[in-house]
């Protein structure tokens, strides 16, 4: 018998709410999404604050004409790529199996 036989009040959708399985499946996805994103906002406006209030120190050459701003200002779209590949293989592996039994219990409570 499945979490959503034992809740017999409410639409399908808020007895599958009130499982264990989903209060799991939405804390497991905010440990991970929270998180990512404060470092992410983080490392953004540490480059916004840097461009803003310490000029010198981007401008510095590294190589040529390539100086600590632009590395950093690449640096963004790097992270950015690395943070969406480490949320696909997340989801791959943590959220889409939890998604599909949900999926289940939402299909098993329409018959």
């Amino acid at each position: 018998m499945s979490s959503v036989d034992q809740r017999p009040t409410g639409t399908i959708y808020q007895q599958v709410q009130a499982t264990p399985e989903f209060r799991e499946f939405r804390g497991r996805l905010r440990r991970y999404v929270f998180p990512m994103t404060v470092v992410f906002l983080v490392w953004y406006l540490a480059y916004v604050l840097l461009a803003s209030y310490a000029p010198e120190f981007m401008s510095i050459r590294v190589v040529g004409n390539i100086n600590v701003g632009l590395l950093i200002g690449l640096g963004q779209f790097v992270s950015t790529f690395v943070i969406t590949q480490l949320y696909v293989r997340f989801a791959e592996r943590e959220i889409d199996p939890a998604a599909t039994r949900l999926r289940e219990l939402v299909e098993e409570g329409h018959r």
